[in-house]
């Protein structure tokens, strides 16, 4: 029996706040620790990947969480990124954050959007960061 979306996607979000998975795509390696040092120490498991296409990789590995993206990165961007997880049909299961800077988000492609919780824009406070990806993990009273 098929659950219809809205369901599909209440079970959907309260699995993930029990699991704490997020996982990081930046380029930048000083982003990947000091996102992956905040977040670990709030206790979440963490994955950090450098590219798009180690993002793709992971999530056909069955990753299941909230994902914050980078915009800009070589080889193939953030959004080319989340063009090929929807083709593939990766997207399911996760919750995706865009980051970059101000300007780099208000380019955001309108078709894909729709994908996307949350624009985080650098540079980002990291206590704001946490608890705006947080909010997806609080667990219902």
């Amino acid at each position: 029996m098929l659950l219809p979306q809205k369901i599909y996607y209440v079970l959907h979000v309260f699995h993930l706040r029990m699991q704490k998975k997020i996982m990081i795509v930046d380029d930048d390696p000083d982003i990947l620790i000091t996102i992956r040092e905040l977040f670990e120490s709030e206790g979440f498991e963490v994955f950090t990947v450098p590219c798009g296409e180690d993002c793709i990789q992971e999530l056909e590995n069955g990753f299941k969480g909230v994902i914050l993206m980078d915009i800009m990165m070589p080889h193939m961007d953030g959004w080319t990124t989340i063009r090929k997880i929807v083709i593939k049909g990766l997207n399911k299961g996760n919750i995706f954050f865009m980051i970059s800077d101000k300007d780099e988000c208000a380019l955001k492609s309108d078709d894909l959007k729709q994908y996307i919780k949350n624009f985080i824009n650098k540079p980002f406070d990291t206590r704001q960061l946490l608890q705006t990806v947080k909010e997806y993990f609080i667990k219902p009273k």
